[in-house]
């Protein structure tokens, strides 16, 4: 087919944006269904935004996946409140745009190695030595982040993956990982916060934030995606212990790590499989249920467990500051 210059608008709320381009038959139908409102990463784009990534790429044939990422970055200023550029995030945009098919990507220049393509780590020899007593029998307990520590990120990973029921398949965004052990040096349980839920009926009731409110201060929430007692500890306690001196410290330990605090915590226990007995020892609050539902489930349909939703105010005043 040849080059055919069309008149497209796009309308973006109250404004439209009108431009001469070819678009080839395939992205004028995803244009028709994205055109009124292309929303992604909590950020509304428009036509400028992509034809200025498209420019980016054709005029750059020979960068990588990662260059790119890195210059819209640099570009649109995207930085967190350390100041660290979010290429990361930038990247991850990229991939969800080609998805739809509207970009193209260069081929990746490597391809992921064996133990990335089989989604497993090089597990670790535990000592599965039975520990068991009283908790005061292991004191002193040493509570440590160590997600900017090589060894820390491999321990916690190769146990999420090797023992824990959902498994694990790496960190994106920003992230904290605690690793707990006992005064012989053994570790006895690993925990990792990470991104909110995007949306979540019961928890957004519960503070009383609207839309726009939840776009802007939903980095202030961090979930308790993953807590693991290695199956081999039997220590009353210990749970509920480590969530409350881990809940002490996040805000301190995130402030430093991204530059800014943490208001509220989250997490979600799938009904069936466990009560909710260590959160609830540790002072969580149960503030509904999931409605069974992923982020991928365009249908309304259930596609997941109904898990019961806790949380853990930081501040006590979470709701002024997550709804001002």
């Amino acid at each position: 087919m040849g080059l055919k210059a069309r008149r497209d608008a796009i309308g973006i709320g109250s404004k439209i944006f009108l431009f001469w381009c070819w678009t080839p038959p395939i992205l004028s139908a995803i244009f028709g269904r994205v055109a009124e409102r292309l929303k992604l990463q909590g950020r509304v784009w428009t036509a400028a935004d992509l034809e200025q990534i498209r420019g980016l790429i054709t005029s750059h044939p020979h960068w990588h996946r990662r260059r790119i990422s890195e210059e819209l970055a640099q570009q649109w200023n995207w930085r967190n409140a350390a100041g660290q550029l979010k290429d990361m995030a930038a990247r991850t945009l990229l991939l969800k745009l080609q998805d739809r098919g509207l970009v193209s990507l260069p081929p990746r220049r490597r391809l992921a190695g064996k133990r990335m393509r089989s989604g497993r780590s090089t597990e670790l020899l535990w000592d599965q030595e039975p520990v068991q007593g009283a908790l005061e029998d292991l004191q002193p307990l040493s509570v440590e982040e160590v997600s900017r520590e090589s060894a820390g990120r491999k321990l916690l990973d190769s146990a999420l993956r090797e023992f824990h029921y959902l498994g694990h398949s790496g960190t994106v965004g920003e992230n904290l990982q605690y690793c707990l052990k006992d005064r012989l040096d053994r570790p006895l349980a690993l925990v990792l916060f990470g991104a909110p839920a995007w949306k979540c009926q019961d928890r957004d009731t519960f503070i009383g934030w609207n839309i726009e409110q939840r776009e802007g201060k939903l980095g202030l929430i961090a979930n308790n995606t993953r807590f693991l007692i290695l199956p081999w500890v039997r220590v009353a306690g210990l749970a509920s212990w480590l969530l409350s001196r881990i809940s002490r410290r996040i805000q301190e330990d995130w402030q430093g790590k991204y530059g800014h605090p943490l208001v509220l915590l989250e997490t979600f226990v799938e009904q069936g499989r466990f009560r909710g007995t260590v959160y609830q020892a540790a002072n969580w609050r149960r503030v509904g249920l999931t409605k069974g539902r992923t982020r991928q489930d365009r249908q309304h349909q259930t596609q997941a467990p109904v898990k019961e939703i806790y949380l853990y105010p930081l501040q006590s005043n979470f709701r002024e500051i997550l709804c001002a």
